[in-house]
């Protein structure tokens, strides 16, 4: 049996921008959801903290479909994360 390794709520959030990111910078929530390993609830959650600090923006469709849109301050967010990130392991520590 392992353990489960534990995620921060920043790590979460990265994890959806980065996500977000790799989809061409705009996506659906089934999407989010699969890859960011979160229930539904927690997801929502995510994502509305996400739009409150101006990282992500909620956009409908003609079609009322949803989909979220990486900002450049989540961009910038999500470069500077890698950067102390890479630091962080070089010194054997992880975020």
């Amino acid at each position: 049996m392992t353990a489960l390794k534990y995620r921060s709520k920043l790590r979460i959030s990265i994890d959806i921008l980065t996500i977000i990111a790799r989809e061409g910078g705009e996506t659906g929530p089934t999407r989010i959801l699969y890859g960011a390993n979160l229930s539904h609830d927690r997801l929502m959650t995510y994502l509305e903290n996400l739009k409150e600090l101006g990282l992500i923006e909620e956009m409908k469709g003609e079609d009322e479909k949803t989909t979220y849109r990486l900002l450049d301050k989540g961009v910038s967010l999500l470069s500077e994360f890698r950067k102390i990130d890479r630091l962080a392991e070089a010194f054997g520590v992880s975020i």
